[in-house]
C-alpha cells in the first residue's frame, strides 16, 4: 500500500448488510417496548407473554445475524475471503490475458484475482443499483487502495445479457451472483451466458447455489448437457459448505446452504 493510501481502508461490504442489522435491532426494540407497554398499561398477561416470546425470538435472530456479520467481515472473521479463495484455487488458468468477474459487487473477488494473476487485465461487471450496498466508485476506490486499479476496469452490466462478444475473455469467475439475476428466471441460461464470453480453451470458475434444485434442477444432468454443447472440461463440487472451512452455524437455510462450484476449461 502506498504512503498516501496507508490510512485508507478498503470497503468490501458484508454478506449481512448493515441495513439488515438495523432492521433486526429495530424490530427487537419495538417488540420489547410493546411487551412492556402491554403489561404496564393493560396488565394483560397472556398478550404480554406472546409479545415477550416474539421479542426473545427476534433477539435470538438478531444476535445470530450479528455473529454471521462478524464472521463474514473481511477484517474480522474473513469467511467471504476464504470462500473467494476456494473459488480462485479451482480456476485452472495461467493468468495470461483477460479475466471477467461477473457480479463483482464491491470488487473483492476481482481484486483477489488481480493480486494472484499479476499479468492479467481484468473487468469487473455488476448491476449494482439501490438494492445492493455496493457501487462502481467503491470498487474503483478499493482497487486503488490495493494498487491494482491500473489493471482493472469496472462497468455496469446485466449478467443475463453480457455486453461482450462471444469468446471475449481468457477466464471468467463469478461468486453467489447467478441466483440473484432477476432479469432471467432460468438460472441455467445465466450460466450459459457466462460461458458464452469465455474463449475456447479458456478457464472458468463459478460458485453459486447450484445444489439447490429449485434453482438449477439436477446439476449432474446440467453438467452433461454442457459437455454435449462443447465444454471441453467441466467439474462440479456440490455442497461446498461441507468442505470444512464454513462454520456449521452459517449453514442455515436462509444463510449459506446448497453451495456448488463448477469449474473447468471451455
Amino acid at each position: 500500500m502506498s504512503e498516501n493510501n496507508k490510512e485508507v481502508k478498503t470497503n468490501y461490504g458484508n454478506w449481512v448488510p448493515a441495513a439488515v442489522m438495523k432492521m433486526c435491532f429495530a424490530a427487537t426494540a419495538v417488540l420489547l417496548v410493546a411487551a412492556v407497554l402491554v403489561f404496564a398499561v393493560f396488565g394483560n398477561y397472556i398478550v404480554t407473554i406472546i409479545v415477550g416470546i416474539l421479542f426473545l425470538a427476534a433477539l435470538a435472530y438478531t444476535l445470530y445475524m450479528w455473529r454471521c456479520r462478524n464472521i463474514f467481515d473481511f477484517e474480522k472473521g474473513g469467511l467471504m475471503g476464504k470462500i473467494h479463495e476456494y473459488l480462485v484455487e479451482h480456476l485452472k488458468w495461467n493468468g495470461q490475458g483477460t479475466l471477467l468477474d461477473i457480479g463483482c459487487g464491491a470488487g473483492a473477488l476481482t481484486i483477489r484475482c488481480a493480486k494472484k494473476f499479476t499479468k492479467a487485465q481484468l473487468v469487473g461487471m455488476d448491476f449494482w443499483g439501490t438494492a445492493w450496498s455496493y457501487a462502481k466508485a467503491q470498487c474503483e476506490q478499493n482497487a486503488k487502495i490495493e494498487q491494482v486499479d491500473h489493471r482493472i476496469h469496472f462497468q455496469k452490466g446485466d449478467a443475463s445479457k453480457l455486453d461482450f462478444e462471444d469468446e471475449s475473455f481468457d477466464a471468467a469467475v463469478s461468486n453467489f451472483v447467478f441466483h440473484e439475476v432477476r432479469t432471467q428466471p432460468d438460472k441455467r441460461k445465466v450460466v450459459r451466458e457466462a460461458l458464452r464470453v469465455v474463449k475456447k480453451g479458456g478457464s472458468f470458475a463459478f460458485q453459486d447455489l447450484f445444489a439447490q434444485t429449485q434453482l438449477y434442477g439436477n446439476m449432474e444432468e446440467f453438467i452433461e448437457e454442457l459437455q454435449k454443447e462443447g465444454i471441453q472440461e467441466i467439474h462440479y463440487i456440490a455442497n461446498v459448505e461441507k468442505q470444512g472451512f464454513i462454520p456449521k452455524f452459517v449453514q442455515a437455510p436462509w444463510m449459506l446452504r446448497g453451495i456448488g462450484l463448477i469449474y473447468g476449461i471451455k
